[in-house]
């Protein structure tokens, strides 16, 4: 069953809203770091299925940190690079400048 982000912030807050709400920002925050670390590890040695389950944790923390701040995905994404490049607002981006 395939979710929008929007739908999966939903959720999360349905099934964990009122224990993330009493943990706060900096309890979340430091259980997001602590499931990047583990993304980070499976990214260099996991099994694909492992690493699955790492980006979906990581991404169920950082969901959680915008439900305790109150901003909705959906609409930040949408406001952010909903148009393309937030900087040449072009798909694929043109910029000349490349992060490393």
């Amino acid at each position: 069953m395939a979710m929008s982000l929007g739908e999966f912030q939903r959720r999360i807050k349905a099934l964990f809203g009122d224990k993330d709400a009493r943990r706060g920002v900096e309890g979340t925050f430091m259980w997001f770091m602590e499931e990047v670390g583990e993304l980070s590890a499976a990214l260099r040695s996991g099994p694909k299925e492992e690493l699955a389950l790492e980006f979906a944790d990581v991404l169920a923390w950082l969901v959680t940190l915008a439900n305790i701040a109150e901003v909705d995905l959906d609409a930040a994404v949408e406001a952010k690079y909903g148009r393309g490049c937030p900087k040449c607002v072009r798909t694929p981006c043109v910029c000349i400048e490349a992060k490393p």
